[in-house]
C-alpha cells in the first residue's frame, strides 16, 4: 500500500488522476498494454525498454511522478515523467487504454503531467517518440511541444522524435493546489 501523500486523488469530471508508485497494481495493464503495441510497430520486443528506468525515478522522492486516470475505478490513460536534469521532467509512458481513445484522455494527462512537473521546480519538458508513433506526434504538437527534429524529414529516417516545451513556474511546492475538484485521500 503507498502512502496518502502518493494516493491524493481528485475528481475530474467522471476521471480520477491518481499518483502511484509504478508497483500499484492499476500500473500494469498501461505497462503490458504499452509494450505490446511498441512491439508490434516496431517488430522487436519493447518491453525491456520500458523497464530500462529503475521504478523509483518515477517517484517523488526522487524528482518523478506516474500518474493514473481512472474511470470507475479502472485505468483508462496514464503517463509519468522522471528527473531528465535539474531544470528538466522526462515524460515517459503516455499511454491511453486501446478502448478509450479519441476522447481527449492523453491531452489530459500530458496536462496534468506539466502541471506536477512545473510545481516541482521543473522549467522544460523534454521527450522522444518514436517515427512510427504518428498519433503521438500529433498529441505532442497540438498540446504546444516544439520539435527538435526535422517536421519535413520521413519520420522513419529518424531514430527518434525529440521534442520540448518551456514551463511557467509556480511559486508553490506543494503539488496539491492545482488540483481542481474534490481531493480526496484513497
Amino acid at each position: 500500500m503507498t502512502s496518502a501523500a502518493t494516493q491524493r486523488s481528485v475528481l475530474l469530471d467522471e476521471l480520477t488522476v491518481l499518483r502511484v508508485p509504478v508497483s500499484d497494481p492499476r500500473v500494469e495493464p498501461l505497462i503490458r498494454e504499452l509494450g505490446d503495441e511498441y512491439s508490434a510497430r516496431y517488430g522487436k520486443d519493447a518491453h525491456t525498454e520500458l523497464s530500462r528506468y529503475p521504478d523509483e525515478e518515477f517517484t517523488e522522492p526522487y524528482g518523478g511522478v506516474l500518474l493514473l486516470l481512472l474511470e470507475r475505478g479502472e485505468p483508462v490513460a496514464g503517463g509519468a515523467f522522471r528527473r531528465y536534469d535539474p531544470d528538466t521532467a522526462e515524460l515517459k509512458r503516455i499511454w491511453t487504454h486501446s478502448g478509450h481513445r479519441r476522447r481527449g484522455l492523453a491531452r489530459r494527462v500530458v496536462a496534468e503531467l506539466e502541471r506536477e512537473a512545473a510545481v516541482r521546480g521543473y522549467r522544460r519538458i523534454y521527450l522522444t517518440t518514436g517515427p512510427r508513433q504518428p498519433e503521438a506526434r500529433g498529441l505532442y504538437l497540438v498540446t504546444g511541444y516544439t520539435p527538435l527534429f526535422d517536421t519535413e524529414a520521413d519520420p522513419e529516417t529518424l531514430r527518434f522524435l525529440p521534442f520540448e516545451k518551456h514551463l511557467a513556474t509556480h511559486a508553490t511546492t506543494d503539488p496539491t493546489p492545482h488540483l481542481t475538484g474534490k481531493a480526496a485521500d484513497q
